[in-house]
């Protein structure tokens, strides 16, 4: 079974050299992305920037559509959130990856109309595993702590997900970006983490 917790001996490097500055509002990979995608009709619609080290912030505003109980937010949708605020993190640790494992913790209900504060950090690398963790805590990152997460991400190569996803889509997104969609650049080339 694959852990969430990091073996002894792991480490944690720095920040990638094309490393969004601390600070930097960090694009969505993908516009219609259900998490952090603008132009999803009903998404989440994440805003995350790079923090100090290998960590990242942002937030995220509960909706009628994210409710399940009446009033309160659906546990799935929390652990959506949860998952994609580590997902950044790829921005940072500067490789794409994907989720093997992921664990949440519920401490507390969350009305609609919420905003959670959403903080993760990279707690160790080996290999191609990425060890990290997460909390959302309501209002602000000073707020009581609503969800606490951890997760085991496992880097892959950017053909991951040109040959896992749907062809017609990989290609809508790839003219996307061709007219100018969201990217990261550094030092004047195109730093492509997800297709």
């Amino acid at each position: 079974m694959r852990s969430t917790q990091p073996p002894e001996g792991v480490t944690v490097p720095p920040p990638h050299a094309d490393a969004p500055a601390p600070g930097t509002p960090i694009p969505s990979h993908y516009r219609w992305c259900m998490a952090c995608g603008a132009d999803h009709p009903s998404g989440l619609h994440l805003r995350m920037a790079t923090g100090e080290g290998l960590r990242v912030q942002g937030t995220f505003t509960v909706s009628e559509h994210h409710q399940g109980s009446p009033g309160l937010a659906h546990g799935g949708v929390l652990a959506t959130a949860m998952d994609e605020a580590l997902g950044y993190l790829t921005w940072v640790v500067g490789t794409p990856a994907v989720t093997a494992r992921l664990e949440v913790d519920y401490r507390r209900p969350v009305p609609v109309g919420s905003v959670l504060a959403l903080e993760a950090e990279v707690i160790g690398v080996r290999g191609r595993k990425v060890y990290c963790r997460g909390t959302a805590c309501l209002g602000d990152a000073d707020g009581p702590v609503a969800i606490e997460a951890r997760a085991l991400f496992l880097q892959v190569a950017v053909e991951h997900f040109l040959q896992a996803g749907e062809p017609g889509l990989i290609q809508d997104a790839i003219a996307d970006r061709a007219a100018g969609a969201p990217t990261w650049l550094a030092d004047g080339q195109v730093i492509e983490f997800n297709p």
